[in-house]
């Protein structure tokens, strides 16, 4: 009964999520099935482990509500000032409008590669993608897929050296570093950005046959990609994105350089930034939109409430991103999950092929590559390790592991980006699923034969 509750909770949620129930009804639903299927208290299962637990909804929102709000005020103000617009005209009148795609899939991955979390990548990288799309007459659809490939694949898992959570995770626990078995890394993110790219190509130009195009949502500002007086100059509109960046970069880029103080103000203020993920990119975005309704001047007078729309475009992708954590909150609680490992570890699979079906299954009950990965590192790793996997290989592939299935629909990164972006599943989806998880699986299945013949 609890292995079917977990998966008929499971299953539902999927089956909601691509139906277009709202997120938060659907995964409070499904995970009441899970709690009484598996006779967890329905109290503690709502009011602990749904709400305020470790993955509980509101301890996800407390967390990261800030990141949220000040990324779409950020996006808002890029938005309405024509900056993102000129940035888009400038790129696309250099590289052609054919290379939308690639713009925003190498500038995702150079985001993410640097430290840059991703749902700050989403919200900077939104209007720009818009102005990018309505120019190109490339569906938004598309736009999602590149924004996944170039923030939520190779960079976070495969690329030795990525500051990435998943990259971290098994650092701690393993007492690896971020370097760990370059070969398999590099193989592996090549794999998934030479797929990703082509299927996007090959994507784009079946759109363009089929007459598919651009289609803003209702809440997108998209102004008409045309050159006008007040719109401002490329170089100028530039200036606020590049803040925002370089804020954030700046204290790895100095730590990482060594060219950091080691005591004074700036030493300090350097630490204070490196200890904080979340607060740091989020104190960027705020200063780089204060910087933005300085610079221009057709948004000067309606900052205040350019502010508070910015806000509310934060809440619903807010809510239903923690709404799934919460799921997961309620699924690691359950006897079904803790009996999982012990089947998992005497599987009689080959310790690599068991180690990825492990982490791929936590990942996707969970809906985190991250929250699956830290799980497994805490309760699996060192029987695997016992069972004589390196631990260099065993940080890379199940690094690249977790960002495979954790892609599911109930997946919350994917419901925050498709929320953010005003789409559906149903519309979207299909695209994403191939880039985040049909690739990367296909990526770290090809790097285990290699890492087992060699």
């Amino acid at each position: 009964m609890a292995y079917l509750g977990l998966l008929a909770g499971l299953a539902l949620l999927i089956y909601l999520a691509l139906r277009g129930v709202n997120i938060f009804f659907a995964s409070l639903l499904c995970g009441l099935i899970v709690a009484l299927s598996n006779g967890l208290p329905v109290t503690d299962a709502v009011f602990q482990h749904y709400a305020v637990g470790p993955l509980g909804t509101f301890s996800f929102a407390g967390k990261f509500f800030l990141l949220f709000i000040a990324g779409a005020i950020f996006g808002r103000v890029m938005g309405e000032s024509k900056a993102a617009s000129s940035i888009a005209l400038a790129m696309i009148d250099r590289l052609g409008s054919d290379r939308a795609l690639w713009i925003t899939v190498i500038s995702c991955a150079l985001l993410t590669y640097g430290g840059v979390v991703v749902f700050v990548v989403i919200f900077a990288m939104y209007p720009l993608g818009l102005s990018l799309l309505k120019r190109a007459d490339i569906p938004k659809r598309l736009f999602c897929a590149a924004l996944a490939l170039g923030a939520g694949t190779f960079t976070l898992t495969a690329l030795p050296g990525t500051p990435s959570i998943q990259n971290v995770i098994p650092s701690v626990s393993l007492g690896t570093d971020l370097f760990a078995a370059p070969g398999l890394g590099l193989l592996g993110g090549a794999i998934m950005f030479v797929l990703g790219i082509v299927y996007l190509e090959r994507q784009r130009k079946l759109a363009k046959a089929n007459g598919e195009g651009f289609e803003p949502g209702p809440m997108d500002k998209v102004e008409n990609m045309v050159a006008s007086d007040d719109m401002p100059s490329w170089q100028m509109a530039l200036v606020p994105l590049a803040f925002v960046l370089g804020t954030i970069l700046l204290p790895r880029l100095s730590m990482s350089l060594g060219v950091a103080p080691e005591t004074g103000t700036i030493a300090q203020i350097i630490q204070f930034a490196s200890a904080q993920p979340i607060f740091w990119p989020s104190l960027a975005l705020v200063l780089g939109s204060i910087l933005a309704c300085g610079l221009f001047p057709t948004i000067r007078q309606k900052s205040l409430s350019l502010f508070g729309e910015g806000t509310n475009d934060a809440i619903m992708p807010l809510l239903n991103t923690a709404a799934v954590i919460g799921f997961g909150g309620i699924v690691v609680q359950t006897i079904g999950f803790q009996d999982f490992s012990s089947v998992m570890l005497n599987s009689g699979l080959p310790p690599k092929v068991s180690a990825f079906a492990s982490v791929s299954v936590v990942s996707a009950i969970t809906g985190s590559a991250s929250g699956g990965l830290q799980i497994f590192m805490s309760t699996m790793a060192e029987p695997y390790l016992a069972m004589g996997i390196p631990a260099d290989e065993l940080h890379r592939l199940m690094a690249m592991a977790s960002g495979g299935f954790d892609t599911l629909p109930h997946c919350g990164a994917v419901v925050a980006m498709l929320t953010i972006t005003q789409l559906s599943h149903k519309q979207a989806y299909k695209d994403v699923a191939v880039i985040t998880l049909v690739i990367p699986v296909i990526a770290t299945l090809v790097c285990l034969a290699v890492s087992m013949v060699i």
